[in-house]
């Protein structure tokens, strides 16, 4: 289904959508991680060419992130990333 004309395009349950308000987090489609826009460990595995950015996807929260089945990023996220873990 195309998306309509918008200036940002996230990612929810039911698929990507367009919006008018950026993503404040971002994610990695194949991996199923989602961290903070400045996680210094993206930004180096995108740097270095490790991390795909055409598998990046942004969220608009992290209770999103978490309905699409991605886990919090271990090195952004510590907090999160314990009580996920803690959770599984």
């Amino acid at each position: 289904m195309p998306i309509a004309s918008s200036a940002y395009r996230l990612l929810g349950p039911d698929g990507p959508y367009a919006s008018e308000q950026p993503g404040t987090l971002g994610g990695h489609s194949r991996q199923k991680v989602y961290g903070r826009l400045d996680c210094p460990v993206a930004l180096s595995l995108i740097r270095r060419g490790k991390f795909k950015v055409e598998y990046r996807v942004f969220f608009g929260d992290a209770d999103v992130a978490r309905a699409c089945g991605y886990r919090p990023c271990g090195a952004c996220l510590r907090q999160e990333y314990n009580e996920w873990k803690r959770r599984r």
